[in-house]
């Protein structure tokens, strides 16, 4: 698949050689507190090699890397839903902190929202957002996305539990 170019970074599958870079930027306490606990903290090459050796060998790119100046800086995927969510898919991302506040991550979305509507038989992309992402419910709104609820004391990050906010697109 051809990558997805924007002004500043490629959203394109994953290589190899992004492990390195992967690990530089994912091993960040202020990535792993927005982020499900399934993310490993600390993050190690161990744990960047499995993540690309997994997403580079998939048939159907749904995870893409976001590349500036040929280094893996970020992540940004869906994943579909099945049985009666089959027409939904749930958008995730996350960026290297250095990155932070450039708008990199917005266009990232807005980019990718086409890709996913055309390629995947999906009429609605939701994603959730932590209580305490103000950043991540500003990405989502300059993206199009519309705020459908809060669910309240929803999940708990660190020992605190907190809302979870809930936006979409639709098709």
């Amino acid at each position: 698949m051809a990558p997805i170019k924007g002004s500043t970074f490629i959203l394109r599958s994953w290589r190899l050689t992004d492990a390195p870079s992967l690990q530089h930027h994912a091993d960040n306490a202020n990535i792993y507190r927005f982020l499900f606990d399934r993310f490993p903290n600390p993050y190690t090459m161990a744990d960047a090699e499995r993540w690309v050796l997994a997403h580079q060998s998939k048939a159907v790119i749904t995870n893409f890397a976001i590349v500036i100046n040929d280094s893996a800086v970020g992540a940004i995927d869906f994943k579909q839903g099945d049985d009666i969510y089959r027409k939904n898919a749930t958008l995730g991302y996350w960026l290297g902190e250095e990155y932070w506040g450039k708008g990199i991550i917005t266009e990232a979305v807005k980019l990718f929202i086409p890709y996913a509507f055309q390629n995947f038989n999906i009429t609605r992309i939701q994603a959730t957002v932590n209580g305490n992402n103000q950043a991540s419910m500003r990405v989502l709104e300059k993206a199009g996305f519309t705020k459908e609820g809060i669910m309240r004391d929803a999940i708990i990050k660190g020992g605190e539990v907190m809302d979870e906010h809930l936006y979409a697109i639709l098709k």
